[in-house]
């Protein structure tokens, strides 16, 4: 302990929150750009690297991770206009490659290459749209994973690229008008100092845009702003007649919105300036996403009084609340996710059954359910089909399938979906590995499903690592995913995987989301600790087996309960966390969180926030030799999501409170990237050696063995 770091403690920083006094030591920490910040990174990672790289099974987990990695993965393939596109990495590139064919049967040939932005692939790709034509395509580019876009433009045939470039984009729509003419997209204001990720400024005042096809962009026309509600963010799209620009306003994370259009048949001189937009929803109360239309009768996605929400008609020449319908209720047991229209009066719906999704086909007419498409349990991760399309594809992935996607053909009497491409994993056999799921009940009584993935066979003898990830966080959704690190920790380090689906989640709905908001977010605590108290009890591990893992709003998770049952877990990973809870709203995006937090702004919301905030609550672990587990923070120097300061104050502040404990032995680090960011488009080279190092240290300090033959459990 006394080879870290001594980080200067600044006593004169303290902040009055309601007539309480509360130090804020390392709050230099704050500015990315100082000389004491800089000195600050170094130090540690002189320390957390070198260690890292000495670990002894890390060289043998990073050539079989390697190794393992380097398998063809397929996307969706997508029909734009007369043309099919989908993304493809042989195995081992950074960034995954869009590829063209004229016809599913044509050659297919590289479209557009993002490996050449960079040398290093630290330019990625984030988010495109093509006209409806499918002749011009806008891409966005984020560098150093960054969540600053810059948007380029080509035209397809040819693959040709246009001089247009967009700016000052971030968190934004890419929606063309139907005429190829143009498309809206959002930006920030400019502001002091620089915008290249690396800063720490609020981003407020988002306005929507404009963007003629040949035109400069300080010719773009304002479309929509907020200057009464500098934290307002919106989003336009298109309705599939073209006809209508259909424009949701949100003002954090809360899946709620508000809800105008603009009839473009009004524009007698087109799109030149702020949009006369009608406003069809005027407040926060519920979520509404637009999903087709016919003619004026628009169907909408919402939890309008449906916390596992419904389809809804709503005939916007009449649009009054009364005169509202559903069209498809919502279900008693599942979570509709997601909907789309296809073959011109079908719906596609995806719902979650116990964190499993179910795949549906519907009339849009009557709502009525057609048929199923067959699924074994995992998750649906891709589809592509729009109401012009006669065919839709889906990818299905779960815990131990890498990829399997599925075409259908709605013109066919009889539906059939058809393997289009199935993704192998070269020296993985699935069949070796099993995955069940259970029901727990946490502290207050509540059923709580995990899942549970390991080697067949196994005997229950509390003996095993056992690798415990959550989130518990906006209304997402964990479900089943396969994951390379995961089977080598599973199949080379004898370990086991459990994924308990917390409250927090989206997994059952809104009302699985608000029971760990606001003032409840001590529940989601509470049931990870359950998870890791029922895999104990039922002879799965021990305490000093159980390597907990989170990232962002997981990474607080995490932090929070090593603070709080630092005796219940032998390691944390915690990946870019937010940990100061009474300033987080202060910096980049932060202030869209406190829908999901509170703000210490707010007396009421201050009392429950210091109360778990991982940089308030550390102290020295009540018991007889009961310290801190091995910690291992990692972040990055271009994570404008959740900044690094949150990182930097808290491991200066552990550090701190224990280098004096004689107890203390395990090893408490932080690792700190540079040209990377929250973790969006990261590429293969960065994402290889950050798993390399996060199981390194998890061995290290779990004292695993590394097997070569079948592990031996």
């Amino acid at each position: 302990m006394s080879k870290y770091p001594e980080a200067r403690r600044d006593d004169s920083k303290v902040d009055d929150y309601h007539g309480t006094k509360i130090a804020d030591p390392y709050m230099w920490c704050e500015d990315p750009d100082a000389d004491e910040t800089k000195a600050f990174v170094d130090a540690q990672n002189e320390i957390s690297m070198p260690y890292l790289q000495k670990c002894r099974v890390r060289d043998q987990f990073h050539d079989r991770l390697k190794e393992m990695w380097d398998f063809p993965k397929y996307g969706c393939p997508f029909k734009r206009g007369p043309r099919y596109f989908y993304f493809y990495n042989t195995g081992l590139q950074n960034q995954s490659v869009l590829y063209v064919q004229d016809s599913l049967e044509g050659e297919a040939r590289v479209f557009l290459d993002p490996n050449k932005f960079s040398d290093d692939g630290t330019v990625a790709l984030r988010g495109y749209s093509y006209t409806e034509d499918g002749e011009y395509l806008a891409y966005g580019l984020s560098s150093s994973g960054s969540d600053w876009v810059t948007i380029k433009f080509m035209k397809v045939e040819g693959a040709e690229q246009l001089p247009d470039v967009l700016e000052r984009v971030k968190f934004s729509c890419m929606s063309w008008t139907h005429d190829g003419k143009g498309l809206f997209y959002n930006t920030y204001p400019e502001q002091d100092g620089k915008s290249d990720g690396t800063e720490t400024t609020a981003n407020l005042h988002q306005k929507l845009y404009y963007h003629r096809l040949g035109t400069k962009q300080s010719e773009d026309i304002l479309c929509a702003e907020f200057p009464e509600n500098p934290k307002w963010m919106s989003g336009a799209e298109l309705s599939d007649d073209g006809r209508y620009i259909v424009l949701s306003v949100s003002e954090g994370c809360d899946p709620v919105n508000r809800l105008y259009y603009c009839d473009m048949e009004t524009l007698t001189n087109g799109i030149d300036g702020l949009l006369s937009w009608v406003k069809l929803v005027d407040n926060f109360d519920a979520e509404y996403e637009y999903i087709t239309n016919e003619g004026t009768l628009f169907t909408f996605k919402t939890n309008l009084k449906s916390p596992k929400y419904k389809l809804i008609n709503i005939d916007i020449s009449k649009p009054e609340m009364e005169n509202w319908s559903d069209l498809i209720p919502e279900s008693e047991q599942d979570v509709l996710e997601w909907a789309a229209c296809v073959n011109k009066d079908k719906l596609v719906l995806c719902y979650l059954n116990d964190v499993k999704s179910r795949l549906y086909l519907h009339d849009l007419k009557s709502g009525s359910r057609l048929t199923s498409f067959p699924l074994d349990v995992g998750t649906v991760t891709g589809y592509s089909g729009k109401k012009k399309d006669t065919e839709i594809f889906y990818q299905f992935t779960s815990f131990l399938t890498p990829g399997v996607i599925y075409r259908c053909d709605l013109t066919a009497e009889e539906l059939a979906p058809a393997v289009f491409r199935q993704i192998d994993v070269k020296g993985f056999d699935p069949n070796q590995f099993q995955t069940i799921q259970v029901f727990f009940k946490s502290k207050d009584g509540t059923k709580i499903p995990m899942f549970i993935v390991h080697r067949k066979g196994i005997e229950l003898n509390s003996s095993h690592p056992v690798l415990l990830y959550g989130y518990g966080g906006f209304n997402i959704s964990i479900t089943p995913g396969f994951s390379v690190s995961r089977i080598v920790f599973m199949q080379y380090l004898g370990g086991i995987l459990a994924i308990p689906n917390i409250r927090g989640g989206g997994e059952y709905g809104e009302t699985w989301h608000r029971g760990a908001t606001s003032g409840n977010k001590q529940n989601c605590f509470d049931d990870f600790q359950s998870a890791a108290e029922w895999l104990i009890d039922n002879k799965y591990t021990k305490a000093e087996r159980i390597t907990i893992n989170g990232g962002s709003n997981g990474g607080l998770l995490v932090a929070a309960c090593a603070n709080q049952r630092p005796d219940l877990f032998g390691c944390v990973i915690n990946q870019v966390g937010v940990m100061d809870m009474l300033k987080f709203h202060k910096f980049t995006i932060g202030h869209a969180w406190t829908t999901d937090y509170g703000c210490s702004d707010k007396k009421e919301d201050f009392e429950w926030l210091i109360k778990y905030s991982p940089l308030h609550n550390i102290k020295i672990p009540e018991g007889d030799g009961v310290q801190y587990p091995a910690m291992l923070l990692l972040t990055a120097d271009h994570d404008d999501r959740v900044v690094p300061l949150h990182s930097l104050k808290y491991i200066a502040e552990l550090q701190h409170v224990m280098r004096n404990e004689t107890k203390q032995t395990n090893p408490l680090m932080i690792r700190i990237d540079t040209k990377a960011g929250h973790g969006a488009g990261k590429p293969t080279a960065k994402l290889i050696e950050e798993y390399s190092d996060i199981y390194a240290f998890i061995a290290e300090n779990l004292a695993l063995q590394w097997e070569d033959g079948p592990s031996k459990l």
